[in-house]
């Protein structure tokens, strides 16, 4: 049941695109510099797993994560290379992350020492998070990184294998915030101990831009799904993105109504003529939510407007003339010589394309595709249905 799905609203994931994007960036940070494939929010809502596996083809030598779910997840599906909880896991689950070989992130003496208590057999592998301004988790004082270091000396319970800090303004223009918490990672980092430690503060905007503040590993975000950090940097992008993510949906019915027809909830939009109405399954439960009311889609390679109110799984939009029931409609991606991005998307909801990948609910089928052929269809609904069975 996986592999079907029984409504005409799917989203296409391109792994080639996830593969060139990959390949593309470990020619620009060069041989010495590993990359770190980020997948969380199931892979920024492409798909984890199907991504992992293009990643990994294409170069990624780890993978990185935000929560223990999203590790073991991977490992259920047979990822064997070694995966980073970027975010705060609970001490009582460091044994958990031990038997599924898992790398946590520590970011507090007292979160040590509560782990430490819930370790029964084996070694915790751990990343040390240092905060040099970002404000979420993480080390932000000397003195506490060197307590750290004491303690983790002289527990074998734990292993460090990386040291790393996560830049918030990489993607923007102006540099000054930048390379203030670059200054205080490096001073930090003095007090690591070099023993083959993995040092990585580079998110997609650091790499894309600033490649020789790498150090030794690259965290590939947003960039490995072919969506800039950020507009404000496009020209400064080294090498082409190529977006890997297009949603899609058919028309289910097409009427002709008379001028003064009242469509969707509240009666907002009355046609101004005779106009041709379509109706396409996709709503605000599938992510494509009120505020797009009023935006664009491709029809026959033509842009449609939405009208009226999007509904909860189902939504309008006026047509240029009949068309058939079935026909494809696309709400991302390209048709003919019109293309709709993600980016335009973002800005219609004055957002980040980030927000709008990861807003495309599960209940959208993912059909994952590779050398322009489906290699797999992944349907949540189906697949939480069999396991319950």
């Amino acid at each position: 049941m996986a592999m079907s799905f029984h409504r005409d609203t799917w989203a296409e994931i391109n792994l080639d695109a996830i593969s060139h994007n990959v390949k593309s960036m470990k020619k620009h940070i060069g041989a010495n510099v590993k990359l770190i494939a980020v997948v969380k929010a199931n892979a920024y809502g492409h798909g984890d797993f199907q991504v992992a596996k293009a990643a990994i083809s294409a170069g990624a030598e780890q993978l990185a994560v935000a929560f223990l779910d999203e590790a073991i997840a991977l490992r259920t599906f047979g990822i064997t290379l070694p995966i980073l909880v970027l975010g705060a896991t609970r001490s009582e689950d460091a044994q958990l992350a031990i038997e599924y070989d898992l790398t946590l992130t520590c970011f507090s003496k007292d979160w040590l020492d509560d782990a430490k208590q819930n370790i029964r057999q084996g070694q915790l592998k751990l990343h040390l998070k240092v905060d040099t301004g970002m404000g979420r988790i993480g080390v932000t004082k000397e003195e506490e990184l060197n307590e750290i270091l004491v303690f983790l000396n002289s527990n074998p319970c734990f292993k460090l294998l990386g040291v790393y800090t996560h830049f918030s303004t990489a993607d923007e223009i102006e540099t000054d915030y930048f390379k203030l918490q670059y200054e205080r990672f490096t001073n930090m980092i003095r007090l690591i101990p070099d023993n083959n430690i993995q040092i990585h503060c580079a998110n997609s905007a650091t790499g894309l831009r600033f490649p020789d503040h790498a150090f030794n590993a690259v965290r590939f975000g947003i960039a490995m799904y072919g969506l800039t950090p950020s507009l404000d940097i496009v020209d400064e992008l080294p090498f082409p993105l190529e977006e890997a993510f297009s949603l899609h949906s058919k028309l289910t019915h097409v009427k002709k109504v008379p001028k003064g027809t009242k469509v969707s909830y509240g009666a907002t939009y009355e046609a101004g003529d005779d106009e041709w109405i379509g109706t396409i399954p996709i709503g605000y439960a599938d992510g494509w939510i009120r505020r797009l009311s009023g935006s664009e889609v491709l029809v026959d390679g033509e842009r449609v407007p939405i009208i009226g109110r999007i509904c909860m799984d189902q939504l309008m939009v006026k047509l240029p003339s009949e068309k058939p029931v079935g026909t494809k409609v696309t709400f991302i991606g390209k048709q003919e010589n019109e293309f709709i991005s993600v980016d335009e998307i973002a800005k219609r909801l004055e957002t980040i394309n980030y927000e709008v990948t990861c807003s495309i609910t599960s209940r959208v089928p993912r059909l994952f595709l590779q050398n322009g052929s489906i290699i797999e269809v992944r349907n949540p609904l189906l697949i939480n249905a069999a396991t319950i069975c």
